[in-house]
């Protein structure tokens, strides 16, 4: 179990660390989804704090702190609940709900392997 918690804990961190760049950059692909879900472009910045903060509490709990893992792993399932209540909100359906859906699942993962490690 501790071999599929660390991968699957990896692979979350690379994930919103990446998402977390993109919100920072600005990339055409966050404006475009921000726009058509209606969110401020004003929310960018602190939305990438969220998910870069998540995925150095993912970071954290890998290295020794196992409270802050799973404390981050917790706070980006709600971040991406909230996400994909946004996306549906907003009338979106289409394959642009699937990237928040992953990222859920990817957290829900990390969550749950944290849990069953500890």
């Amino acid at each position: 179990m501790l071999i599929a918690h660390v991968g699957v804990t990896v692979v979350a961190i690379l994930a919103n660390a990446f998402a977390a760049a993109a919100d920072f950059t600005r990339a055409q692909f966050v404006l475009d989804n921000s726009a058509s879900v209606g969110v401020p472009l004003s929310w960018l910045p602190p939305l990438g704090l969220l998910k870069a903060a998540g995925a150095a509490g993912l970071l954290l709990g890998l290295l020794g702190v196992p409270v802050i893992g799973t404390a981050a792993a917790t706070g980006l399932v709600l971040f991406f609940v909230g996400a994909l209540v946004t996306h549906l909100r907003a009338g979106d359906h289409s394959a642009s709900l699937a990237f928040p859906a992953s990222f859920l699942l990817l957290a829900l993962a990390a969550l749950a392997s944290s849990v069953l490690v500890a």
